[in-house]
């Protein structure tokens, strides 16, 4: 989860989408992702609670009106591969 916070933050984009499981991949396209990405500036990431292969968490940013925003999510991740994937997400 942190190196996916950090992809935003640097606008990765290619890592996001190597790190979405394989079947969800066709939910996002890359210039999506870029758009949400650069159009926030990313602050901080709090880990709210953790399971093996779920992580409750908060990101925080400013969004392109210089407002501050609240990203909330329950994420599932799956292993596969010797890697760890982003599988899906609940949002608040």
């Amino acid at each position: 989860m942190r190196s996916r916070f950090s992809a935003y933050a640097t606008h990765n984009a290619d890592y996001l989408l190597e790190t979405t499981y394989f079947s969800e991949r066709r939910y996002y396209s890359k210039p999506e992702i870029l758009r949400w990405a650069v159009s926030n500036k990313w602050q901080k990431l709090e880990i709210l609670s953790f399971t093996e292969n779920t992580v409750e968490f908060k990101a925080y940013f400013v969004d392109s009106n210089e407002k501050p925003q609240i990203h909330y999510e329950f994420s599932t991740f799956k292993f596969e591969n010797e890697s760890w994937f982003y599988l899906d997400g609940k949002f608040e």
